[in-house]
């Protein structure tokens, strides 16, 4: 089976033979991890789609493919049109598109540990409103097809230093248990596997870009916890950190586990413990209490040691930024560098520091057409030479012991169009509207979402994706529950009220499609605010990124007088910060590159 064609040919032959007329293939893994390991590329084995967000329902007759809009482009470029419809969500939601699709009398299949209790409940009522079934299944049925399937990461867990997280996982443990008492609930469980490198201060390289481990934990009551793991994942330095109070088990244990708690209260996230999870305890007799795991506000807020840390981190990836954008701005010209040959020369830079773990996420090194696409990725067949007067755009993050960074720049190459500078213009007004921001305790992230757009939208312009993501502490580059977005973009759902210590991304953007697109993108932390005869409690934003705005490409014209000023004080604090960092001839560029606008 060399194409996909043959590979949906397959799956439907195989369906039937399970008395099945369907099957649901979401782009996840049985820990809902955003990116998964290659073992769990079920979607991208079936479909050739190569996107971090997507989901497919393969129906006898018909086939449909699931994105949001930073995936328009690069679905049709890498789904093949005679085999799958193109279904844009929010828009038109999985639910919605089975309750016209199926018939009466289907029997869908899903995977019960890759789906969450919520989305069966609702697939459920859809398609009973037509007569058919929504039907567990007990193996996944492509996996019986991915003959060289990859297997499950085997490489060792690692300490995380408590020098370095600032809370030792004896206190975290000791904060779940509180959390449980006061919910009269005997322990949680814990899969998200974040979660569980923030609460047993460990991590791993099980998942791309993410230093996490593949693993399940059960913290109980008293603050013992049992972590459940392939053999050789814990060696004797892991398990010295862990101490007698946590029990490390076979991962082979986790579901006969879970058949334990009758009688007893469990809590277990809806979003983030899957399906299969909730029924083996409700199959137990225990009684499931669906509450969000306690981890997730604790690790957003994050403490002094870990902001620390993250400054740290941001100072030595704005020099390797500086290095690298000098580089190109030199290099480019020639017309000899590639979207992959850039991005490879930015890593290189970046792990010359000594301290690069890995990169936070798949490098978004797009030229021209292609960054018009939010979340392209360059490949071997992609791959696009770099040439005068086109925008350039490098959406790049490094993994550090300290600290994950996620910084987005565009730089032009030669001349560029007016239209173009206008743009950008626009794009940085929306960045200074976010950064600058004052607002009352626990406003809601969707609150400020407008502020970054108004340029835009003033311009009858707007962009597909939200305008800022949490971001973790040497763990994921995408961290909630904090957000700056609205229900209606890409990233949509509840949202959470901004608190002091969490850390979010400001990157508004627009992106003409099949020209070019641009995105300005720092990191910040949310900072108390006094205000002089203020009368609420306020916050607001401290800039954490520290890299020069190409000032080529901004028409100052379009800028107040506050908006100035407020570029000119960045690139001091950007060259006050970076200069003791860097070589003379780099410091000499940078210099130039922070001069105050003129």
């Amino acid at each position: 089976m060399t194409s996909t064609s043959d590979r949906l040919s397959a799956l439907r032959a195989h369906l039937a033979t399970l008395d099945l007329t369907g099957f649901v293939v979401p782009l996840t893994d049985e820990y809902m991890n955003e990116y998964v390991g290659d073992y769990a590329q079920r979607l991208a084995w079936l479909t050739g789609f190569k996107g971090s967000a997507g989901s497919a329902v393969v129906l006898r007759d018909t086939a449909a493919m699931f994105t949001d809009g930073r995936y328009t482009l690069q679905v049709r470029e890498q789904v093949d049109a005679a085999d799958w419809q193109y279904v844009q969500v929010p828009a038109t939601s999985m639910a919605d598109w089975l309750r016209t699709n199926a018939g009466e009398g289907d029997r869908i299949g899903f995977d019960p540990w890759l789906a969450t209790v919520d989305w069966v409940a609702a697939t459920e009522r859809a398609l009973a409103d037509v007569g058919a079934a929504l039907v567990p299944v007990d193996a996944n049925p492509i996996d019986a097809l991915w003959t060289d399937r990859p297997a499950p990461s085997p490489a060792p867990m690692a300490v995380q230093d408590d020098m370095l997280t600032g809370r030792t996982s004896a206190d975290k443990r000791a904060a779940i248990g509180d959390w449980l008492g006061e919910r009269r609930a005997d322990a949680v469980v814990l899969t998200a596997l974040d979660s569980i490198a923030w609460t047993f201060n460990i991590r791993g390289s099980d998942v791309a870009h993410t230093p996490v481990a593949l693993s399940y934990a059960i913290v109980h009551a008293d603050g013992t916890a049992d972590l459940f793991a392939a053999p050789g994942k814990v060696g004797e330095d892991v398990a010295r950190h862990l101490g007698n109070a946590v029990t490390v088990r076979p991962m082979t244990d986790f579901a006969a586990t879970l058949s334990t708690f009758g009688g007893k209260r469990v809590a277990a996230d809806p979003d983030r413990a899957v399906a299969a999870i909730h029924e083996a305890l409700r199959r137990s007799g225990a009684t499931v209490v669906a509450e969000r795991d306690p981890t997730v506000l604790a690790k957003a807020i994050k403490n002094p040691v870990e902001i620390a840390g993250h400054r740290s981190a941001q100072a030595r990836d704005g020099a390797a930024m500086v290095r690298f954008l000098k580089w190109f701005e030199e290099m480019a010209p020639s017309g000899t560098l590639t979207e992959l040959s850039a991005s490879d020369r930015l890593e290189a830079i970046r792990a010359e520091t000594g301290c690069l773990r890995d990169l936070s996420f798949d490098t978004i090194s797009a030229t021209g057409a292609h960054a018009a696409s939010p979340h392209y990725k360059a490949t071997v067949e992609s791959n696009a030479a770099i040439l005068p007067g086109q925008l350039y755009l490098i959406d790049s993050g490094g993994q550090y012991p300290d600290g994950t960074t996620d910084i987005t720049r565009v730089m032009p190459v030669g001349s560029v169009s007016d239209e173009m500078r206008d743009r950008f213009t626009r794009v940085l007004k929306g960045h200074i509207a976010i950064d600058t921001a004052v607002f009352p305790d626990g406003t809601l992230g969707g609150h400020i979402d407008g502020f970054a757009r108004r340029p835009l939208w003033e311009a009858g312009l707007d962009y597909a994706h939200g305008t800022g993501h949490g971001i973790g502490a040497f763990l994921s580059v995408h961290e909630g529950p904090q957000r700056i977005g609205a229900p209606n973009y890409p990233g949509g759902g509840p949202l959470e009220p901004l608190r002091a210590g969490m850390m979010l991304s400001n990157e508004p953007g627009y992106y003409k499609a099949g020209q070019y697109g641009i995105r300005i993108e720092n990191l910040l932390l949310v900072v108390a605010r006094d205000m002089e005869g203020g009368e609420l409690p306020m916050l607001g934003f401290e800039t954490l990124t520290f890299v020069p705005i190409e000032r080529s490409l901004i028409v100052p014209a379009l800028l107040t007088g506050a908006e100035r000023a407020w570029v000119d004080a960045y690139h001091a604090r950007v060259e006050a910060l970076l200069m003791p960092l860097l070589d003379r001839d780099t410091g000499a560029w940078l210099a130039a590159k922070c001069a105050p606008l003129s």
